[in-house]
């Protein structure tokens, strides 16, 4: 699995109305994308950039198939009307630590 991370800061002044139609669009259109495992928002409590959003994709050809589609360049189209410092990380499991580790309860 690989995980995908965009962060972004909003414009000042963002039709919030505007902004939540167009992220219910763009997440539902992720969510049908084959691969897809989870998705993920986040708004950074400490500054910019102020939001994170991470997809959790099976593969990267997954992701790749998915990057190179219409479909997200549309949608990362749009999101320039509402944000700027747009950046994108690919992120793959750690050779030392490959799975996720849990306290004991």
């Amino acid at each position: 699995m690989i995980e995908v991370n965009k962060t972004f800061t909003l414009y000042p002044n963002v039709d919030p109305t505007a902004l939540k139609a167009y992220t219910k669009r763009a997440i539902g259109a992720l969510l049908q994308a084959p691969g897809v495992v989870e998705v993920r928002a986040y708004r950074n409590l400490l500054g910019a950039p102020q939001v994170r959003l991470a997809v959790v994709w099976e593969t990267s050809a997954d992701w790749a198939t998915f990057a190179e589609s219409d479909t997200r360049w549309a949608y990362d189209s749009e999101l320039e009307t509402f944000a700027t410092d747009i950046h994108i990380e690919l992120w793959g499991p750690s050779p030392n630590v490959p799975e996720p580790l849990h306290p004991r309860r």
